[in-house]
C-alpha cells in the first residue's frame, strides 16, 4: 500500500482562513480519489483531543492520523530549524508552507518525497499586510522548500511567476488551483437562516478574514463615498484575524451610518451559502492574493462579482467579474464605489455577470485538483 501523508494542521488552526479551507477540501478529495493501492494518512501537531476528534469527523476515510508531540507554534519553530526527521518520512504533501523539509534523496530512498504548497508571495510583495513573525516564517520556509522540496504547488500562474523570481524553482513548480467547497450549498431552511442572520433584502457582501491585506477598510470607505449606492448596506462575513481591523470604527471614521454595515463574523458553510446566494453583488477588494477563493465561491452562486486587479485574482476571475484598479490607492475607494453602483443599478450588467460567473466557477473542481496532486506525486 502506498500512503500519502498530508499535513492537516491548518484545518484546526485558531483562524483557519482560506488555507484551512483549502487543506480540508483538498485532503477530503485526496481520500476520495486515491488510486488503487493508495491511501491517505494525516499528520497534525500536538493538538487537543477535541481538535483531533474534529479532524476525524471532517476527514472521514483517513487510513491513519499521526499526532506529533509538539504543539503548533513549537512545531513551526522546529520545522523551520530543520528538526523534522520523523515527520518527513515517506510521501509527504503539505497544503501550506508548514512542512517537514529536510535534505533527502528520493532517488536513493524510493518513496521519500516532499511537496509543499506556496499560496502567495505576499511576504515579499506586501509584507506590511502581515505580522512580522508571519513574514519571517513564510520566507524561511519557502527558502527551505527551495533547498529541499521535490516539488512546489502554487494556485495560479501569477504566483508561479512571482515565486520563480524570488527562488528559481523552475520545473519543480506545479500550478493546481482550489475550488468552491463541496458543502457550500444553499440549505432547505435558507429563509430561516437569512432571517436569523438579519440579512437585508439587498446588500453588498464581502467575505474574508478581518486583516489589513483583505482591503476591507477601502470597501467600507467606498460604501460611504457619494458615488456608492445608498440603498444597499454592506454585509461582512469572516473571522477576526490580526491587525485590529475595526469595521464599526472605520465606518464611523469615514461617515458610514451604523445601519449601513453589518458584521456576521465567522459563520458555517450553510449560512455562508445563503449570504452568497442572496447578495446583490459580491466585492473582493483584496490588496494581494494568491488565488482568491471567495471570488470563485460567489461566482458559483451566480452572484455578480467586483474584484481588485491583483494579478492572481484577475487570472481566477478571467472576464466574469468587474475589475477595479488598486492604484492609486488613495482613490481606490472611489473606484470601488463606482463599480458597485454600476452593478447594482444596471440589471443588464448584473445579468451578464450572473451568467458568466457560474460558467467560470465550473472551471475549478476539487476532484480535479486532487487528481492533479496524485499525478504530481506519481510523476516524482
Amino acid at each position: 500500500m502506498t500512503t500519502l501523508r498530508v499535513i492537516v494542521d491548518q484545518v484546526i488552526a485558531p483562524v483557519p482562513g482560506g488555507i484551512g479551507r483549502y487543506a480540508e477540501e483538498l485532503t477530503r478529495q485526496l481520500i476520495a480519489t486515491a488510486p488503487a493501492g493508495c491511501d491517505v494518512e494525516a499528520i497534525v501537531s500536538g493538538a487537543p483531543a477535541a481538535d483531533i476528534d474534529r479532524l476525524r469527523t471532517l476527514l472521514p476515510g483517513l487510513a491513519g492520523l499521526e499526532r506529533l508531540a509538539l504543539p503548533r507554534r513549537a512545531l513551526s519553530v522546529a520545522w523551520q530549524a530543520g528538526m523534522a526527521r520523523g515527520a518527513s518520512a515517506g510521501m509527504v504533501h503539505a497544503p501550506s508552507v508548514l512542512a517537514p523539509l529536510v535534505k533527502h534523496d528520493r532517488f536513493q530512498d524510493l518513496g521519500h518525497q516532499t511537496v509543499v504548497t506556496v499560496h502567495d508571495t505576499v511576504p515579499w510583495t506586501h509584507p506590511e499586510t502581515l505580522t512580522p513573525r508571519g513574514v519571517h516564517f513564510h520566507k524561511a520556509m519557502v527558502k527551505r522548500a527551495w533547498r529541499y522540496a521535490d516539488a512546489v504547488v502554487v494556485p495560479t500562474h501569477a504566483v508561479a511567476a512571482d515565486l520563480n523570481a524570488i527562488h528559481r524553482f523552475d520545473d519543480r513548480i506545479r500550478v493546481i488551483g482550489g475550488a468552491p467547497g463541496g458543502r457550500l450549498t444553499v440549505p432547505v431552511d435558507a429563509d430561516l437562516r437569512a432571517e436569523r442572520l438579519g440579512l437585508p433584502d439587498r446588500y453588498v457582501l464581502a467575505v474574508g478574514t478581518l486583516e489589513p491585506r483583505k482591503g476591507l477598510a477601502h470597501l467600507i470607505e467606498a460604501m460611504a463615498h457619494p458615488a456608492a449606492p445608498t440603498d444597499v448596506p454592506l454585509v461582512i462575513a469572516g473571522p477576526d484575524g490580526w491587525g485590529d481591523v475595526d469595521v464599526h470604527g472605520t465606518a464611523e471614521r469615514v461617515g458610514l451610518a451604523p445601519d449601513r454595515v453589518k458584521v456576521l463574523g465567522r459563520i458555517d458553510d450553510a449560512d455562508l451559502a445563503v449570504a452568497y446566494d442572496r447578495a446583490a453583488v459580491f466585492v473582493f477588494p483584496s490588496l494581494a492574493e494568491g488565488f482568491g477563493l471567495p471570488v470563485v465561491e460567489a461566482m458559483s452562486f451566480g452572484t455578480p462579482v467586483v474584484h481588485s486587479d491583483d494579478a492572481a485574482v484577475r487570472e481566477v476571475a478571467a472576464d466574469a467579474g468587474v475589475t477595479v484598479a488598486r492604484e492609486a490607492l488613495a482613490s481606490y475607494p472611489e473606484r470601488l464605489a463606482q463599480a458597485v453602483y454600476q452593478v447594482v443599478n444596471d440589471p443588464g450588467l448584473a445579468q451578464r455577470l450572473a451568467v458568466a460567473g457560474p460558467d467560470r466557477a465550473r472551471m475549478f473542481n476539487w476532484q480535479d485538483s486532487a487528481n492533479e496532486v496524485w499525478q504530481l506525486h506519481a510523476d516524482l
